[in-house]
């Protein structure tokens, strides 16, 4: 097996506390999307992140779309996406927290500087360095080894699709088996693991045992060859990988 050389890392839910804020932030505009178009179901921050966690806004629409048989514009559908970008951006700059632990693996990884690091996001670029910049995170980061599923594609898309970790690799000039992932979500791990490369799964940012027990199972299916509850394992989870 090559030499792993890069590891690259999702945002939401792994590397910042994200998520709750996002989907919170987002669901005002999902049931204003709905109610415009005499849609009676409505959602709630919780009940959005069970149904599309690892999605970015424009894909959560598009699901929407699908699901209740909606017919929008390419304009209106772009104009939500961007007001829900200053949103979520605006929580973000105000709350968001580094996921716990995981700023000791960074400064670790910075010291010894035995692997490349990067961030592969679904999120909207804009979205991704507000939240590493607000939890002092960017200084691990190259600003060129930020990327977005929904900004850096020609065609902007979102996880599961492996554009964004096949993107990624091209940039850096890497081969998928040089590579490890860490993710928290199905369609995340699912991305990593059709573009081809290694992924460790990640439920610490799940809340409550039973909620991360099924995750395991979860990030399992999708791909991911090792699970870490805490980021203080990520060195081991690790270590099985490069070993395998």
């Amino acid at each position: 097996m090559p030499k792993i050389t890069e590891l690259l890392f999702d945002c939401d839910n792994t590397l910042v506390l994200s998520e709750e804020l996002a989907f919170e932030a987002c669901a005002d505009l999902a049931n204003e999307i709905l109610e415009k178009h005499g849609v009676s179901d409505r959602y709630t921050g919780e009940g959005l992140i069970e149904d599309f966690v690892g999605q970015n806004f424009r894909g959560i629409v598009t699901s929407l779309e699908k699901k209740y048989s909606l017919s929008m514009s390419d304009e209106e559908r772009e104009s939500y996406v961007q007001r829900e970008e200053d949103k979520v951006i605006a929580t973000l700059e105000k709350k968001a927290q580094p996921c716990i632990g995981v700023m000791q693996e960074l400064s670790k990884l910075a010291e010894k500087r035995q692997y490349g690091l990067a961030v592969v996001s679904s999120s909207a670029l804009r979205r991704v360095k507000a939240s590493i910049k607000k939890v002092d995170q960017e200084r691990y980061f190259p600003v060129d080894h930020i990327f977005s599923a929904a900004t850096s594609l020609q065609k902007p898309t979102t996880k599961p699709d492996p554009a964004i970790y096949l993107h990624a690799l091209k940039v850096i000039g890497k081969k998928a088996e040089e590579c490890v992932a860490i993710e928290d979500s199905k369609s995340g791990a699912t991305s990593a693991y059709r573009a081809g490369i290694h992924v460790v799964g990640y439920v610490g940012s799940y809340n409550g045992e039973k909620k991360q027990n099924e995750m395991k199972q979860v990030l399992s299916d999708a791909g991911c060859k090792v699970i870490m509850t805490d980021w203080s394992e990520f060195t081991k989870c690790l270590d099985i990988i490069e070993k395998s």
